[in-house]
């Protein structure tokens, strides 16, 4: 029975990336949009908008459109804020915990116009070349709008 438990907990292991790493996935990503938030456990309007990636991705699953949420908080706290939260919170779409600290650094090479707020979104479709931010808390609707947009400008 131990090893069946242990087995679950290390695959249920939230994967650990740097920023050049996520941004590799885009520039292979075809035409699959890339719907990437930034957030934390801590951050109030961050947990708000999590339901509302959860059912959008769900909604979108089996289409080219890939949602990756990245957690800020780094290593520290994977194993008593970061994991336990997820599970909580069942969420459908990717996980990663942002292994750069230095958000001075790292930031810009995300968005220039980010002030460093979170909750934010990057929107990503290589094949169009369409990169947009939004830094603010999504609702369902405003976040299932721009999918479906970015998915109609592919076609």
């Amino acid at each position: 029975m131990l090893p069946l438990l242990l087995t679950f907990v290390l695959s249920t292991s939230i994967p650990s990336v740097y920023l050049e790493q996520l941004e590799q996935r885009f520039q292979n990503g075809g035409d699959t949009v890339y719907v990437v938030n930034f957030w934390a456990t801590w951050c109030k309007p961050c947990v708000a908008e999590l339901p509302a990636f959860d059912k959008v991705s769900r909604e979108f699953r089996g289409q080219h459109v890939k949602f990756i949420l990245v957690n800020i908080e780094g290593e520290d706290s994977r194993e008593k804020k970061i994991e336990p939260f997820v599970r909580k919170m069942g969420l459908d779409p990717d996980v990663v915990i942002l292994l750069d600290q230095k958000p001075h650094i790292w930031i810009d090479k995300v968005d220039p116009s980010w002030s460093g707020a979170i909750p934010a979104t990057l929107f990503v479709q290589h094949s169009t070349n369409t990169r947009t931010f939004q830094e603010r808390e999504m609702s369902y609707t405003k976040l299932k709008e721009i999918v479906t947009s970015m998915i109609q400008s592919n076609k």
